[in-house]
């Protein structure tokens, strides 16, 4: 399918000069191009445009998960016909293997998978090896290894409705995808086997698969909704038809298994020598324990935790040779359906030194396992790519940022602005104030724009800072005076957003925030780039002479426009003094602003707010059943009143039953972040107890 652009406007403004001048440069073979767009000018439906004149799929990588998640959902919305994929790390929790020979501290590694996220990563795979009309939103996660696509692509198992296959043989093929049988209950990247009914949920889909066998045939095929057990309906051609794709994305190839295993056991041979003649003898006996055990698992079950620092063998590469990452993916695309792919990077300013900067830490920190003997050498090789490699496998890339860095701008063919908003929206204004009181003057700020309907974005300097000043305006704010004086006014609805909250849940709080479920989020740095959140009017920056990283000159500029999407849009500074990076921020936004009005001048415009609605949600999840915070929906018909329940009064499988239901529905409220609802019903399952 072609991708083909959907919305309820057309490029205006600076907008169709800046995508025919990238178009041009495509075109041309330009291998890099920058867009410097101000906030709020629509480089995201500009890039759109380019993607939609081009066709070409394209990789769009962010600098961090909750940018990603939105445009996303922005680019969802363009093309959706399209296979939009989002592609970041799926740990809600990581903690790397490390050793820490000062205090002889071995640390596991240790994960919390996110499930959905991990199914979003598979569902991006999947759609590059069978689509052309394909953009990925990613983040870092894009250059790190991934296992090869090609092995990927080769393990399928193609089912069509009146194959001849006996059931074994599905069976066993399914195992080999590294899906694994479960027939109590349904879930992803499992199956089930009843008689002769075998149940598929491929761990990147949202349906089930159903087969039917008969006299190892198979008679029906089926897509099934997990939830209702409904048949989903399928286009009408031909037999009904499902190609299954791996559970995981690293896979051992069973010909190429036994040559690999032999590199590792000759590999190991050659380390614990090169241990025995350094007199290392628990350094050997560590890695000899460590390898063994894993080998042995390689062999049973053809998977073990941390099967990727053996991916070197596996993937057949050579010492230092790059890992394969998402954009071989990429490359795979473009070879089997013959269209070269697009790298977007997004805030540019940002994510190209964080690209710069994975591979050594990983290095520095793999190369102490090494030598402590808890990884062979060959776990150096399962890394990000160094960027020189990354240049090297982007044929061609657009950089967008409001602040590009000389570096982008150096090696740019091309340096389009994009300056001038649709709206006729210009930079707001900037007011500075001294930090003395500061938080009582921004609580009266904070009160007024709520009256008016408008929300507020505050920065801090840390994490403990935007906690602090969150519980600060939740218990005392009314209206800004003292808070004995009004209270009957409405409180304040204040949410802190930082690295802390979970992936998913940041999005969900940037939608409440536009909702009117909040009326202020703080944060730190992700309220800095490409936030799109019309009903922001204020944006406060605490602390705005504190010079560093966070009141940069660039941080500065970007925190401050995420005000210019309102015509109200002011930006408040609590500083003592005019640092420097305050002086050229500043400076850079008069200047901008001073083109803008001059065009809306000349143009007879007159600015306008923009207005957008709250976009789907990144993935829909369940509420939680409750009619009130005590009276619950156990089951389809049963309603359990906390107050009155009474644990002696139950039989053992009244409670079990109540203890299942109880904490189902705990699980639905933290996951919505209800979370007052949730320690209700932690504690209603103490009481159980």
């Amino acid at each position: 399918m072609p991708f083909r652009l959907k919305a309820d406007f057309k490029p205006t403004g600076d907008q169709p000069q800046a995508i025919d001048k990238l178009v041009a440069g495509l075109k041309k073979g330009q291998p890099q191009q920058t867009l410097l767009g101000v906030t709020g000018s629509g480089k995201t439906f500009t890039i759109a445009n380019v993607v939609a004149k081009t066709q070409a799929p394209t990789l769009v990588i962010s600098h961090n998960k909750t940018l990603a998640a939105q445009l996303y959902q922005e680019f969802r919305d363009f093309f959706p016909d399209a296979a939009v994929s989002y592609f970041v790390s799926y740990y809600d929790y990581y903690q790397p293997e490390a050793y820490l020979p000062a205090t002889d501290t071995y640390i596991e590694k240790e994960t919390d998978i996110n499930e959905e996220i991990d199914k979003l990563r598979l569902s991006a795979t999947t759609n590059l090896l069978t689509r052309p009309d394909v953009i990925v939103v990613a983040s870092v996660s894009a250059i790190y290894n991934l296992g090869s696509p090609v092995e990927y692509g080769r393990y399928t198992l193609e089912l069509i409705q009146g194959q001849l296959v006996d059931r074994d043989t599905i069976i066993d093929r399914l195992t080999d995808l590294q899906y694994q049988r479960n027939d109590l209950a349904p879930s992803r990247g499992n199956f089930q086997v009843r008689g002769e009914q075998i149940t598929i949920w491929p761990s990147y889909a949202d349906y089930l698969v159903r087969l039917v066998m008969l006299d190892n045939q198979i008679e029906t095929l089926a897509r099934i909704n997990p939830v209702t057990a409904a048949p989903l309906p399928r286009p009408n051609q031909g037999a009904p038809r499902d190609v299954i794709y791996p559970a995981k994305h690293y896979l051992t190839n069973p010909i190429t298994q036994k040559a690999a295993i032999q590199l590792i056991k000759l590999d190991l041979k050659t380390r614990l020598e090169q241990f025995k003649v350094a007199g290392k003898i628990v350094e050997a006996y560590r890695l000899k324990q460590k390898v063994e055990h894993d080998l042995e698992m390689i062999n049973e079950v053809g998977y073990v935790n941390g099967i990727e620092n053996y991916s070197r063998y596996f993937d057949g590469r050579d010492p230092g040779q790059p890992p394969y990452t998402l954009i071989d993916y990429f490359h795979l695309n473009s070879q089997k359906f013959g269209r070269r792919f697009l790298t977007v990077i997004d805030e540019s300013h940002m994510t190209i030194p964080q690209i710069r900067g994975m591979f050594r830490g990983d290095q520095a920190r793999k190369k102490t396992l090494i030598d402590y003997g808890f990884r062979l050498p060959s776990a150096l090789d399962n890394r990000p790519l160094r960027f020189p490699e990354f240049l090297n496998r982007v044929p061609q890339t657009i950089y967008t940022s409001a602040t590009p860095s000389d570096w982008e701008i150096s090696v740019s063919g091309e340096t389009v602005e994009q300056l001038i908003r649709p709206t006729g929206l210009t930079d707001p204004i900037v007011t500075i104030l001294p930090t003395a009181g500061q938080v009582k003057d921004l609580t009266q700020r904070v009160n007024q724009r709520k009256k008016l309907g408008q929300r507020v974005l505050v920065t801090t300097l840390t994490k403990k800072m935007a906690e602090a000043l969150t519980e600060y305006l939740n218990e005392h704010s009314r209206s800004g005076v003292a808070p004995a004086a009004h209270s009957g006014s409405e409180r304040l609805r204040v949410q802190y957003l930082h690295a802390d909250v979970a992936t998913l849940d940041r999005s969900d709080i940037l939608d409440s925030l536009r909702s009117g479920e909040y009326d202020v989020v703080v944060g730190i740095n992700l309220l800095r780039e490409g936030l799109d959140l019309p009903e922001v009017s204020l944006v406060a920056i605490l602390d705005a002479d504190k010079e560093g990283f966070l009141r940069s000159k660039t941080s500065l500029i970007q925190t401050m426009g995420r005000a210019a999407r309102h015509v109200a849009g002011e930006v408040v500074m609590y500083a003592d003094a005019k640092t420097d990076s305050m002086r050229a921020a500043l400076k850079e936004v008069g200047r901008r602003r001073k083109i803008q009005l001059d065009y809306n001048r000349r143009h007879r415009i007159t600015p306008r707010s923009v207005t957008k609605p709250v976009r789907k949600k990144l993935i829909d999840r369940p509420q939680p059943l409750t009619i009130t915070p005590t009276i619950i929906q156990i089951g389809s018909k049963e309603i359990l009143n906390l107050k009155t329940l009474n644990p002696d009064s139950l039989t053992p499988e009244d409670k079990k039953r109540y203890l299942r239901g109880l904490t189902r529905q705990m699980n639905q409220a933290a996951a919505v972040l209800d979370f007052e609802q949730a320690a209700i019903l932690r504690d209603a399952i103490k009481k159980l107890t």
